[in-house]
């Protein structure tokens, strides 16, 4: 067995391996069409070096060479609809595939014309480069800016480089006087191990995005309250330390926020009515905050409100609109005339190391909206200092 035919057999066993893994990845990413794609790209892709072997022994040189050749050529269109996938780009499969009958077409075409000329050699690679920078531009194209995803553009442009790379070096070094020949060449040597090392990288770079993505999915899980479906108390710290690093100096808002009677809710509904209390609740803080604010339910009937760059006029303004609304809001299952109500508590931070002091003062005004008579907002007067300042 020469090199070519070992690395040969050694890209069909690591096309395959890349298969399997990506179905196994498909079973637990959001993204399983896009790594089911990519999966069947690289047991396509690995029939190309059957094809190469049956090229080299077999009679039917011609059939073979064009087999690999489409083989290759499918597989590398096959990322580009799964990169399209996992990115959110559209995949235009129509076009795809148009390019794909062309590239066979010319494939045919160039057979007979003498190897190692710039002509074949060029021919030959140019669908293959393109098929690949097709996956460059998908990526470019995304709203996706992480560092992986500028890592995978680059490595997306030099896999593309090497097809016209390769076209140099097979007229330079020679792929042998016939397709038969091509395994016996040197040609086929440096052909085979390069494509070996792209697989590879490529691979690798794309199982670490889907990696990255169910890390980032289970982290999100750990942090979201399954009944409200807004954060939970570690998420709601989390999204506030996120913020807080984008936003350093306040003025910032918190709103404490309590459902009035809460128990007598459970107790002359039920549990499940109760629930839907706290859905309707959770929805309405959700769908009412701006959009960078942090909504998280810190435990029974609690929520929090995190407002950055939101004054202490502007934050008792929405504490107020939210109450109104609420009391204002039916609960679906229970009486029509009935009506949920939730007491508010309001103070502003500076900066991160203010806010644990902040919460307290949110709680001390919370507490006073209780004693008040509920379905009221306060906040606390130890903050007005800050406000003042801070305006």
């Amino acid at each position: 067995m020469n090199g070519a035919n070992y690395f040969l057999i050694v890209n069909f066993l690591v096309g395959i391996s890349f298969c399997t893994v990506f179905l196994i990845v498909s079973t637990r990413s959001r993204s399983r069409i896009a790594a089911r794609w990519i999966a069947v790209a690289y047991a396509v892709a690995s029939l190309s070096a059957i094809a190469e072997l049956l090229v080299a022994y077999t009679d039917f040189p011609k059939v073979f060479a064009i087999a690999a050749f489409m083989s290759v050529l499918a597989g590398l269109l096959l990322i580009r609809v799964g990169v399209a996938r996992l990115y959110g780009v559209p995949a235009h499969l129509t076009a795809l595939a148009g390019f794909f009958c062309a590239a066979v077409v010319l494939d045919v075409f160039i057979y007979d014309l003498p190897r190692g000329t710039w002509l074949h050699a060029l021919s030959y690679q140019t669908p293959f480069a393109l098929a690949m920078l097709f996956s460059a531009i998908a990526v470019i194209r995304s709203s996706r800016r992480e560092p992986i995803d500028r890592a995978m553009v680059v490595l997306l442009s030099v896999a593309t480089l090497q097809f016209p790379v390769k076209a140099v070096i097979a007229v330079l070094v020679g792929a042998g006087p016939t397709a038969k020949d091509y395994v016996h060449s040197p040609y086929a040597l440096v052909s085979q191990s390069m494509t070996g090392v792209f697989v590879v990288l490529v691979g690798l770079m794309l199982l670490s995005v889907f990696v990255l993505e169910i890390m980032e999915e289970a982290r999100s899980d750990s942090e979201v309250d399954a009944l409200s479906s807004v954060f939970n108390r570690r998420g709601f710290d989390a999204g506030c330390e996120r913020v807080l690093r984008r936003q350093p100096v306040g003025p910032h808002a918190l709103i404490l926020c309590d459902i009035d009677h809460f128990k007598r809710v459970n107790d002359t509904f039920g549990h499940y009515s109760g629930d839907r209390v706290i859905r309707t609740f959770a929805d309405l803080l959700s769908n009412s905050a701006p959009e960078d604010a942090v909504v998280g339910r810190l435990g029974g009937e609690e929520f929090c409100v995190m407002l950055p760059g939101v004054s202490l006029n502007a934050a008792m303004l929405f504490a107020q609109a939210l109450r109104g609304s609420m009391a204002m809001q039916p609960i679906a299952g229970l009486p029509q005339t009935f009506r949920v109500t939730a007491s508010f508590g309001v103070s502003i931070f500076k900066s991160s190391a203010d806010m644990s002091a902040a919460m307290r003062f949110a709680d001390n005004a919370l507490y006073e909206a209780k004693a008040a008579g509920r379905n009221c907002v306060r906040q606390h007067q130890s903050v007005m200092p800050i406000a003042m300042a801070a305006g």
